[in-house]
């Protein structure tokens, strides 16, 4: 993971120095590098915010909450709602959208960066899409894991039941009891390993699928952009397609590690904390006391039902403000 963010700052340094060597495009450099970021960010904020009910339903869920863990998924909405509210549904939001605007910023951006840096280095491009996304999901985790933590713990939380009493207040606590710095990192490895096939899969799926349609069905499946007429990009329909299909698929290769993350980060509120300090021992014991479909699988279809619209959103929002912008990514 330190590579990672050092390649990536490596890479950004490199853009900067090029730029300096010509004045007259660094505005323009440094403008698009901002938009790129902005772009970025308030796609994952739009995606978070319209998948919030789920994603809190997801984690009550795969950490077996004692007051759900009999409930599927619909059931366990409709129990949220009658004991809690239905804005509880949306609980842990603000630190959501704390947490998402830089990750997704981050992620979307280093894509960029790591496929023209792998450019030279790799010469398949499929393995370089792979990798270029697996680098950038790791970056993006790297940057942000303490707010997905605090996140986590916020939206386990039941009314009535409050162990903190908001995002300040939930940092103090992890940093006092719970080792300091080394608090906010807990489930990490879980995640690092976990983003590697989700994000490199998401980005290769997702990109792979936009190159086809232009080239093989333009007149049906895409555009002229609005900025550049000479250049295609896809409909909106299409995208929407696309970055559900791209999910889908991510998701379900990944899952399992995103339920060891989650129980990982949870362990201190859990009863049996003991049993989720590592990753093998974390999925052992899933695996033991759950089986692999109500345990190592548990919340799946929540969460096909969450990432697929994440995903059509996140990519469909990301290719519209690009294009707002001005910046077409076919031209990367």
């Amino acid at each position: 993971p330190c590579l990672q963010t050092w390649t990536l700052l490596h890479v950004a340094f490199t853009d900067m120095a090029s730029s300096s060597k010509e004045p007259n495009h660094k505005s323009v450099d440094w403008a698009n590098t901002f938009k790129r970021l902005v772009a970025g960010g308030l796609s994952g904020c739009c995606t978070k915010f319209a998948i919030a009910p789920l994603d809190r339903t997801k984690i009550l869920l795969q950490a077996q909450h004692p007051y759900y863990r009999n409930h599927g998924i619909f059931r366990c909405v409709l129990e949220i709602c009658r004991r809690e509210g239905v804005l509880s549904l949306w609980k842990g939001t603000s630190m959501m959208m704390i947490r998402i605007f830089p990750y997704s910023a981050v992620q979307f951006y280093s894509f960029r960066q790591y496929k023209s840096y792998y450019e030279p280095l790799i010469g398949n491009e499929h393995i370089k899409k792979i990798i270029s996304g697996s680098s950038a999901g790791v970056t993006s985790v790297m940057c942000t894991y303490p707010l997905d933590m605090v996140r986590a713990r916020l939206a386990f939380q039941i009314t009535g039941e409050h162990r903190y009493n908001g995002i300040l207040s939930a940092f103090a606590s992890i940093y006092k009891h719970e080792g300091g710095i080394r608090g906010f990192y807990k489930g990490i490895s879980a995640t690092v390993i976990g983003m590697v096939p989700y994000a490199g899969v998401s980005f290769y799926t997702f990109d792979s699928l936009k190159e086809l349609c232009i080239k093989h069905y333009p007149e049906l499946l895409a555009r002229p952009d609005n900025f550049s007429p000479e250049t295609l990009v896809l409909k909106t329909w299409v995208s929407l397609l696309c970055g559900g299909f791209a999910g889908a698929i991510s998701q379900t290769v990944s899952f399992p590690l995103d339920v060891a993350r989650r129980r990982m980060q949870l362990a201190n509120v859990l009863p049996d904390s003991h049993k989720f300090q590592g990753i093998s021992s974390t999925l052992a014991t899933v695996y033991k006391e759950n089986g692999i479909i109500r345990g190592l699988y548990r919340g799946l279809s929540i969460n096909y039902l969450r990432v697929i619209p994440q995903q059509a959103i996140a990519f469909s929002v990301h290719e519209y403000l690009l294009e707002l912008f001005g910046i077409n990514r076919t031209k990367d």
